[in-house]
């Protein structure tokens, strides 16, 4: 039995969140959402995740 590599996922859309999330499952990750950096924070001290999707969108 192997360990699945844990991934959070950092967005505030929740479409694209669960979307990622899905895929992520689908192929044998363990994935968390989360919408803010102050969640994401929290999440990764307490879960340590192996990577972190941060997702960031730039407005001019």
């Amino acid at each position: 039995m192997t360990n699945k590599l844990t991934i959070l996922i950092v967005e505030d859309e929740k479409n694209i969140s669960s979307f990622i999330h899905t895929i992520l499952k689908n192929n044998n990750y363990r994935a968390i959402e989360c919408q803010t950096g102050s969640e994401a924070l929290s999440i990764t001290t307490s879960h340590c995740p192996d990577l972190i999707l941060l997702i960031l969108v730039c407005q001019i």
